[in-house]
């Protein structure tokens, strides 16, 4: 009896060690992949100054800098403004049709920043209605006799891209002002503190982490942002890489372009790392389950609504009342067989690009839970860098590695006496899924990492002595728990992927269109009528995980 169960035992202990081993190797190999692109950047950079870079750097460098740094500062201080005093009354006071503002608010971020550009543009531009109306009551003759704001200006890109990324800060630090002691509002009472006044002296320093970790989000976003800057003709270091490659094919001052922006965002991640280390603030459970909310006067219920109700309809209603009455209009010129295969293209990218993230960060964060050692902690972290990285820095990376890879294929093939396949990887569809994996699967890595801390020790190990093998533990036991994180995580990553555009429109191969580019390429030639269609196809892909992820927040 003692040689037949040792034998077996010893049988499991070898295929647990070898099942270990192929995670180490499947976790090295996802982190070199989805770090390859950074690393390509690098070494791209490293080269000799190219005459364009140097001519760059010369004479427009600084103030693709200075706009680069305005923008971003300028949508953070303005997403400050919007997002937090939404995130207070939704989260601290009592008003008439609060539960509605409380999901309604999150919609805008289903509306891509570029969109919403095109269609302000077309309102606001001197063709458009608003100003039309305006000659014809006053009787002016041309734009000299008056003044109207210019929408393509960099004031424009950051007011459009902050009635974008507000959700970002709205979203957060409500849950931070969740998340505070009612016992704080207690004092506030006793202390005779009104409403107004104890959302700046409690409120919000109590919340300060949640709002730089959102504003750090927001930072990132607005610098990675190509499509609305590029529209308004406003110059940026994300413009300045897609004009560098295209218009001089340097591939090398690209690479220096997208380096100084890298380093740019790593030092932004740093410095917020800092400060969320500073000024901790901790909560009592029991203390932070209760509720106490202000309830509003008359007055300041009418205030709140009408705060909520223009913030909703510049920021979605507007930009999708404008869409669906241009789609209506021009249905029949713009629905065809060509929108449908587009369509279909962006379905496919988005679904592959959703899968292979999925995969990945399944894989890493499996592999850190069976044995968290110090090479699968930063594989995660390596995985995970893509999402600081803008799209159109993206492109380059993925796109360096695979022409290299390409070159190899061909001068194989020549080698061999074979036809050269050509464009293989750089020139397909693949470059921007590998694209869209590598840049999104932080998403699903930080949801799957979450759910995992949730996870007690105790049930692998209940598991493991039952000898169950890893893969038993996997399928078991773990996904079963993490199932919904990772249906989250994979619809988020869908839809990022269908929105995505600086990284299909460098990477596209030719006569190919996903959405985002064929909507682009329609409004840059003012034909915003024909691209409606194609942005609700956008727009309405983009509700869908806002609105499960609603539920998933009010069933907790």
């Amino acid at each position: 009896m003692p040689q037949q169960t040792g034998k077996p035992f010893i049988a499991s202990l070898f295929i647990g060690l070898k099942q270990l081993k192929h995670l180490h190797i499947s976790t090295f190999f996802i982190a070199l992949l989805f770090a390859t692109p950074l690393l390509s950047i690098a070494v791209e950079a490293l080269a000799p100054n190219s005459e364009t870079f140097a001519h760059i750097k010369q004479t427009v460098l600084a103030d693709y800098i200075v706009n680069t740094c305005i923008l971003a500062l300028g949508v953070s201080a303005l997403v400050i403004c919007i997002g937090v005093p939404l995130a207070w009354l939704i989260a601290v006071c009592d008003f008439r049709f609060k539960r509605f503002f409380q999901w309604a608010l999150v919609l805008p971020l289903a509306m891509p920043a570029y969109i919403v550009a095109y269609t302000y543009t077309d309102l606001l531009d001197y063709a458009g209605p608003i100003q039309v109306a305006l000659r014809d009551w006053f009787g002016w003759q041309s734009a000299s006799d008056y003044y109207f704001f210019d929408i393509r200006s960099l004031t424009g890109a950051i007011i459009v891209l902050a009635l974008v990324l507000y959700p970002y800060v709205y979203l957060m630090v409500r849950a931070g002002f969740l998340e505070q002691q009612a016992n704080l509002t207690h004092v506030a009472r006793t202390l005779g503190y009104s409403p107004l006044r104890s959302f700046f002296k409690i409120s919000i320093p109590v919340a300060r982490n949640a709002i730089i970790a959102s504003t750090a989000l927001v930072l990132m976003e607005s610098i990675a942002d190509f499509a609305t800057v590029k529209y308004f003709a406003v110059s940026t270091l994300t413009t300045a890489v897609y004009d560098t490659w295209l218009s001089y094919y340097d591939l090398a001052a690209a690479a220096k372009l997208s380096l100084i922006m890298v380093l740019g965002i790593f030092v932004l991640l740093y410095l917020e790392r800092i400060q969320n280390g500073q000024k901790q603030t901790h909560n009592d459970a029991k203390l932070s389950a209760q509720k106490l909310t202000y309830q509003l006067t008359k007055k300041q219920s009418i205030l709140a609504i009408g705060y909520c109700c223009l913030i909703l309809t510049i920021s979605f209603i507007i930009p999708l009342y404008i869409l669906s009455d241009y789609a209506i209009d021009y249905f029949s010129q713009a629905w065809n067989a060509d929108l449908f295969e587009i369509t279909l293209n962006s379905l496919i990218i988005a679904g592959l690009s959703a899968a292979i993230a999925i995969v990945a960060a399944l894989t890493l964060n499996f592999s850190l839970r069976v044995k968290p050692i110090k090479l699968h902690k930063t594989s995660l972290k390596l995985a995970s860098s893509g999402y600081a990285i803008p799209g159109t820095v993206m492109a380059i990376g993925v796109l360096i590695p695979l022409a290299f890879l390409d070159n190899q294929i061909n001068a194989l093939a020549d080698s061999l006496s074979l036809s050269p396949p050509g464009l293989v990887l750089s020139g397909s569809f693949i470059a921007i899924v590998l694209a869209h994996s590598i840049r999104f699967i932080a998403i699903a890595n930080k949801g799957i990492e979450a759910s995992y801390a949730k996870i007690s020790p105790s049930l692998d190990m209940v598991a493991k002595s039952m000898g169950q093998p890893n893969r038993k533990v996997f399928s078991k036991v773990h996904l079963p728990l993490i199932r919904k994180s990772v249906l989250v995580a994979g619809l988020l990553i869908f839809v990022e992927s269908m929105k995505e555009l600086p990284a299909a429109l460098l990477l596209r191969p030719f006569d190919f269109q996903t959405l985002p580019t064929h909507v682009f390429q329609y409004a840059s030639t003012e034909q915003l009528e024909i691209a409606a269609l194609g942005a609700i196809i956008i727009v309405i892909v983009g509700l869908v995980p806002l609105i499960i992820i609603n539920r998933s927040i009010e069933q907790h």
